[in-house]
């Protein structure tokens, strides 16, 4: 069903999808069924990537205790961080990064791709959208890639088992949203057409 937007363009679904997306960093206690959480890697599986690579390699984290292990090692290792501001959110003694949330995927990118950065990130965005879609709210966390990158021989990154030539980039939280955040006006002045 496509109906004309307040600027004159046609709307969709997919577009309606895309505008509604928000960060979500307050989530309810209710586990994400697997059957959706199927249907979000899926989205990601299906992402385009550099010369049809495939770059990626999704790790999906129920486990509690094992998340809040790594919350305390990315801490630790983003205490150690140049930048200020990621040492001040380090500090933060209350700060889980994985903000309550049920599921936790790890989004890694194999080392032979042209391109994994690109390719990981369409996988991502395909997710956080697929997600969207069943009604569930999603995070992107780039936090955790200081564990990855300042640590990357930390015990717990170990125990995700990645096969050989993988290495995590970084997290996408999932779970049922405990609030529905409001969409900042978009910033101007950020296309051009020649």
């Amino acid at each position: 069903m496509k109906k004309v937007d307040k600027l004159g363009g046609i709307m969709n679904a997919v577009i309606e999808n895309i505008k509604s997306r928000r960060s979500t960093r307050n989530f309810t206690e209710q586990s994400v069924e697997q059957n959706k959480l199927d249907a979000i890697i899926e989205a990601g599986l299906w992402a385009p990537s550099a010369v049809n690579k495939q770059s990626w390699h999704f790790t999906v984290i129920q486990n509690r205790d094992f998340m809040n292990r790594i919350n305390k090692a990315t801490k630790e290792a983003s205490s150690k961080s140049d930048i200020e501001n990621v040492r001040n959110i380090a500090s933060n003694d209350k700060l889980d990064i994985f903000y309550g949330a049920p599921s936790v995927i790890i989004v890694s990118s194999t080392k032979d791709a042209m391109l994994p950065i690109m390719d990981i990130s369409a996988a991502s965005q395909n997710m956080l959208l697929a997600a969207e879609s069943l009604e569930l709210g999603t995070c992107w966390i780039g936090l955790v890639s200081m564990l990855f990158n300042l640590m990357p021989e930390h015990e717990i990154i170990k125990e995700f088992n990645l096969p050989e030539g993988v290495k995590p980039s970084h997290a996408i939280v999932v779970g049922y949203k405990g609030h529905n955040g409001n969409a900042p006006e978009r910033r101007e002045g950020t296309v051009q057409y020649l």
